[in-house]
């Protein structure tokens, strides 16, 4: 599921303005935000048509992260049975406003087909108001920070190198999906998230505690080797054991010059140890 999280939705909720007969101008992006909202229940009572009705609004209005999170909807059936031709419709409204992801949903689904639109999306006066909120910093990079600077340290990582993997990984995107099926903000293919204990890789306090998790194990595995223990979350730890350093991928090369870049520390405190208890962080909630 696409996760848009934002630490002040539930402010925009609560600033909304009374139902007007004429709104004024909307910003798409806080439409969109109310939208996720409704979708997930944050803060408010879950209302799927309200969700769809909201996205609509943004996708025509030229949102391409709206038409994308529209097309989830369809894909994982929210609200409505699950509609894979639905789905590529608006996955394709996205790709053509310039959404990547919207483009490799395409390209991987490229067998399921496509409508010739949504019946259920017209173009009708918006009826919410949002107030503008200036920021200075993206929300989500703001709450995905607050979760790492408390989950990195139970796994003995320095939240700096978690932060500096996310950016290389997702840009802080928590519906990124690479045409491998890396997923979320840590990038977790599937067989990396059951390795370390995570159910939904979408859910992104579950993609960090898992992504985390495998930096702890390549840190340790690697004795505190900061570029080996990158090269290995990208190409894997099998080609750094066999190249005994940095394979000769481009790739995976410009990948750790990325990260250090950010984080130019090549050398961290092995980790202890942990039990895989520390997978749990009852107290976080993506939710």
């Amino acid at each position: 599921m696409r996760y848009r999280l934002c630490s002040f939705c539930l402010l925009l909720i609560q600033m909304s303005l009374p139902l007007a007969a004429e709104p004024g101008p909307v910003n798409l992006k806080q439409l969109r935000q109310q939208a996720l909202a409704f979708e997930h229940g944050r803060g408010i009572k879950q209302d799927y048509r309200q969700a769809h009705a909201l996205y609509c609004q943004a996708a025509l209005a030229g949102d391409a992260e709206s038409a994308y999170n529209l097309g989830f909807m369809y894909f994982y059936g929210r609200g409505n049975a699950r509609n894979l031709p639905m789905a590529m419709y608006w996955f394709k409204t996205a790709a053509a406003k310039g959404d990547i992801y919207g483009k490799r949903m395409l390209v991987r689904f490229k067998d399921a087909g496509v409508t010739e639109g949504d019946p259920d999306c017209h173009p009708e006066p918006v009826q919410v108001a949002i107030p503008e909120v200036n920021i200075e910093l993206s929300p989500d990079q703001k709450v995905v920070e607050t979760w790492v600077n408390q989950i990195a340290p139970t796994f003995d990582i320095d939240p700096k190198l978690v932060m500096a993997v996310i950016q290389a990984e997702s840009a802080f995107n928590t519906a990124a999906l690479s045409s491998k099926n890396a997923q979320g903000l840590m990038q977790l293919i599937p067989e990396t998230a059951e390795r370390f204990g995570v159910k939904d890789a979408w859910n992104p306090v579950e993609n960090i505690k898992g992504g985390v998790a495998y930096l702890h194990w390549l840190l340790h595995h690697f004795s505190g080797r900061v570029e080996w223990a990158l090269a290995a979350y990208n190409a894997g730890e099998g080609a750094v054991d066999r190249y005994q350093g940095i394979p000769p991928y481009q790739e995976t090369q410009n990948y750790v010059k990325r990260i250090l870049a950010r984080y130019p520390k090549t050398v961290h405190p092995i980790p202890n140890k942990r039990p895989a208890a520390a997978m749990g962080l009852q107290s976080l909630s993506a939710f």
